[in-house]
């Protein structure tokens, strides 16, 4: 069990989308969670398991009222909903408004995502600003992924950011969390892109290093919303990101099948039929945790070298 906060420094390349796709691929059970203090579109964007709108008031706004009284990290499934496919998700504040009305409780929130019980947590965190109460999660995380296009300026100002995160997560005693740089970029220069985002940031030299990249991708990044594929599944998004996965996820501790008495789990959420990874986003599951369907059959099976071949 580990939290994973996918956020970026400047302006919007992608993270919902790269956070969604992460979590579709990842080969352990997971959960996404929508963090951002800003809002989040999830409940807008994506369609529930019978195929209706989520629903906005059950999340993380939900499971912020319950850490008010104490909360046991299982609990946190109570507060989960499931998109169609499978994927369990903790849908997030609809406003900034919103947002800053929780700043007291994003440490705890964060603390309870971080020790879920059979399962990890990916944690779409939005714009990294300036150090403030959103911090308090991402000092919950074990590894922090910082998206970055391949622009020289973006990669500049990211660079400069590092250190100011540093720093944030030393003041909260959590020097011991990774920070990661996945590089979003299009497939013709797509291997070229992460070697001179590495050298841009001193190839793991310094405080971050690069953990892969994501293929710039429109087409599939809109299919994510729809029915998962085999145009999908085939798409240099979808094989580039099990790549960036499969790198995050393999220096995790072994997860726990334990659930501390829990009642709630994975397996007991409800929408969550033996056939349910077959349609629209697929939920990652690796078999670890019974009645949890495995990642949508071709969605877990195909493999494929970033930069090679099509997009179908």
């Amino acid at each position: 069990m580990a939290l994973l906060a996918v956020a970026s420094d400047k302006g919007a390349p992608g993270v919902t989308t790269a956070s969604v796709v992460l979590a579709a691929v990842w080969p352990r059970p997971v959960l996404l969670a929508e963090c951002d203090p800003a809002g989040g579109d999830l409940a807008y964007r994506f369609p529930a398991a019978d195929g209706g709108r989520l629903d906005p008031g059950r999340g993380l706004l939900s499971l912020a009222v319950a850490a008010r009284r104490g909360l046991r990290p299982e609990q946190v499934w109570e507060h989960t909903q499931t998109l169609r496919g499978g994927l369990a998700v903790l849908t997030g504040v609809s406003t900034a408004e919103q947002g800053a009305g929780l700043d007291p409780l994003w440490g705890p929130v964060g603390a309870v995502l971080a020790q879920l019980p059979q399962g990890d947590v990916i944690a779409d965190c939005g714009r990294v600003g300036v150090d403030g109460p959103p911090y308090d999660l991402l000092a919950q995380s074990a590894v922090i992924v910082l998206l970055t296009r391949d622009d020289l300026g973006e990669v500049v100002r990211l660079r400069e950011r590092v250190p100011a995160l540093a720093v944030a997560l030393d003041r909260r005693d959590r020097m011991s969390t990774t920070i990661g740089v996945v590089v979003i970029a299009g497939h013709k220069r797509f291997h070229a892109a992460l070697a001179e985002v590495g050298e841009a940031l001193g190839h793991g030299k310094g405080l971050v290093n690069v953990a892969g990249g994501l293929a710039y991708d429109p087409r599939a990044a809109r299919q994510l919303r729809g029915e998962w594929g085999g145009r999908l599944d085939k798409s240099l998004l979808a094989r580039t990101a099990r790549d960036v996965a499969g790198h995050l996820a393999g220096p995790l501790p072994a997860l726990s099948m334990q659930s501390s008495g829990a009642a709630w789990g994975p397996a007991s959420q409800p929408g969550r039929g033996r056939h349910a990874g077959r349609t629209g986003v697929p939920v990652a599951t690796g078999g670890a945790v019974p009645g949890r369907p495995v990642a949508g059959g071709a969605a877990a099976a195909t493999t494929g070298r970033p930069g090679h071949g099509g997009e179908g």
